[in-house]
């Protein structure tokens, strides 16, 4: 067994070790964020942004007085929305995102599906807020 060379400095000669504060640890978890999440976020984000716009379509086209047919759907297409923004989210994260530790052909997994699931419930919900709270005022 070979001998462990000898420390740079003794332990109370080394410098004293920074707390990083609450916003410098969240930031740093940002920028760093793994791959899979940024991946399941993103698509998520793309299907919740496409199906928003075009729920704010059917909504301000409701509110103007358009008389389309079934009426006003609006609590239906609310839910519509939300199942669809969750599976398709999750199909897609589950097509894009690898299984963790597996190296070689890529393989997929039940926890891919479920990335894309947990991350596209709260984008839904934000999605749908900035939809209905913030733009639509804007347009009627």
């Amino acid at each position: 067994m070979t001998a462990r060379p000898p420390p740079d400095r003794s332990p109370a000669e080394r410098p004293a070790i920074r707390r990083r504060s609450w916003a410098e640890v969240r930031w740093r978890q940002f920028r760093n964020a793994p791959r899979p999440v940024v991946r399941a976020v993103v698509t998520d984000l793309a299907v919740a942004l496409a199906l928003g716009l075009a729920y704010l379509a059917y909504d301000v086209a409701i509110t103007r007085g358009a008389s389309l047919p079934g009426g006003d759907l609006r609590t239906l297409a609310v839910l519509a929305y939300t199942v669809v923004v969750l599976g398709v989210g999750s199909w897609i994260t589950w097509l894009v995102v690898p299984q963790p530790g597996h190296f070689g052909p890529r393989r997929r997994s039940g926890w891919s599906a479920m990335l894309g699931f947990l991350a596209a419930a709260p984008i839904a919900y934000l999605v749908l807020v900035v939809v209905a709270q913030v733009i639509k005022p804007l347009l009627v």
